[in-house]
């Protein structure tokens, strides 16, 4: 069972959870008692009255993904050490400190502050004050500067792996996760590694379970889509120098990142080097339980492949061999809300589907647009369905969302093909599109 964790979990709060069942369980609550029946070995006692603290920790535990409360509890000291919030570090508001503000600015933290207007802002900065690399590590790897790191580490070789800067991040992860122009990314990267870097450098976004690594950032992506969030420009080269160096391609954070769209490229690029067999686990060992196991991590690929009728991915994945039997491709799945191909779009269509229905409050058009994917769109408007439907929390458009989204190919094709449709945006429309989209934006594997 993967990990489940509250964001920035905290094992006070869990201890009174364990009180709080208890005590429900004592009263013969029927949600207590269910939650014991799943979770507990035994089931629930004979006698509610006796149920022990000791009993409800297993449960609340278990409830997590744990197979033992020591278990939970050990996880959470490592977890404590590799923690960070990026809401709570984000020093923008607070600070006036250029060199603290522009790796702030230019880097992706995967909440929903991660846009454009960020990471102009930090070019601005740059430009008025063009000494920063050479005074601040930080600013040099944020913007590749080679030069610069190389005299930062010349003088002080700790300074390739110290965490630093607004986000306690080491310099590797200021050069993987900056969106900003950079000089060059891959030869500032290769000085830090070559330095002592770890290939496999990262941290817990708010404590949850799944690594954010540095082959994470690269990689890109996520729930807020690839226009917020955007795979680095030189993704390619610098994932394979982190793999080449060791990184471990089980990345089940980029993995799952990278799912929500059509292009495989990261997929086949891990799979070339190694991806779904044993590596180095390397956070298991730092966290001493995995948050997920890459079985689990495997099983998640197929199922989101098969269930959204990404039929290549799932001859991919099958031609190495990671298609459990029973699991091979087969026609797309005729649901509208789940179809991301513009196939599974024609198969839905032919079935009789309502292209227009609404799932979590918004239609099959509001998701492709909200993903930037033009051909999907396309293959919406040819089998009927209405682009300028409205979603059901703000009554906003399609075309809203692929410009809350920042996918401007798709707000333009939308201005073109989306009769009556407004594309008026406002604060609540970006609330509406963060809130709906697929599992709670930014949250790792929809934990949360």
């Amino acid at each position: 069972m993967a990990l489940s964790l509250p964001g920035n979990p905290d094992l006070e709060h869990l201890r009174r959870a364990a009180r709080n069942l208890q005590r429900a369980v004592r009263e013969g609550e029927a949600r207590a008692l269910a939650l014991v029946a799943h979770h507990h070995p035994a089931g629930v006692p004979d006698e509610p009255r006796r149920f022990t603290l000791a009993a409800a920790q297993l449960v609340v535990a278990r409830s997590h993904g744990f197979a033992s409360w020591p278990r939970l509890a050990s996880h959470l000291a490592a977890a404590a050490r590799l923690s960070r919030d990026p809401v709570v570090l984000d020093p923008v508001g607070s600070s006036d400190d250029p060199a603290v503000l522009v790796p702030a600015l230019a880097c992706l933290t995967y909440t929903d502050r991660d846009e454009p207007a960020r990471w102009a802002r930090a070019v601005e900065l740059l430009a008025a004050h063009p000494n920063l690399p050479g005074d601040d590590v930080t600013v040099a790897a944020t913007v590749g500067d080679v030069v610069a790191l190389r005299a930062h580490v010349s003088a002080d070789r700790a300074a390739a792996v110290r965490e630093v800067g607004p986000f306690r991040w080491a310099p590797l992860l200021y050069v993987v996760y900056s969106r900003v122009p950079q000089q060059d990314p891959v030869a500032a990267a290769s000085l830090l590694l070559d330095a002592g870097a770890d290939p496999d450098s990262g941290y817990l976004w708010q404590g949850l379970a799944t690594p954010f690594t540095a082959l994470t950032g690269v990689l890109g992506e996520g729930e807020a889509g690839p226009g917020r969030q955007p795979r680095h420009p030189r993704w390619r080269e610098l994932a394979e120098l982190l793999l080449d160096r060791g990184a471990d391609p089980n990345d089940r954070q980029a993995l799952y990142n990278r799912m929500f769209g059509r292009d495989d490229s990261h997929l086949e690029l891990l799979l070339d080097h190694g991806l779904g067999r044993p590596a180095s686990e390397v956070w298991a060992q730092r966290l001493t339980t995995p948050g997920e196991t890459v079985e689990e991590m495997l099983d998640r690929q197929v199922r989101w492949a098969r269930d959204h009728g990404f039929d290549e991915r799932l001859a991919l994945l099958g031609r190495h061999g990671l298609v459990p039997d029973g699991s091979t491709p087969g026609p797309a799945v005729p649901t509208i809300h789940r179809a991301r191909t513009p196939e599974a779009v024609r198969a839905a269509a032919d079935s009789g589907a309502d292209l227009d229905a609404l799932h979590e409050g918004r239609t099959a058009a509001h998701q492709a647009a909200f993903l930037g994917d033009v051909a999907l769109l396309e293959a919406l408007l040819d089998a009927g369905a209405d682009l300028g439907a409205v979603d059901a929390g703000h009554g906003t458009t399609p075309l809203s969302w692929a410009r809350w989204a920042r996918q401007d190919a798709a707000a333009a094709w939308l201005e073109v093909h989306a009769t009556g449709a407004t594309g008026a945006t406002d604060a609540a429309d970006a609330a509406d599109a963060a809130d709906a989209h697929e599992q709670g934006a930014g949250r790792p594997h929809g934990q949360g």
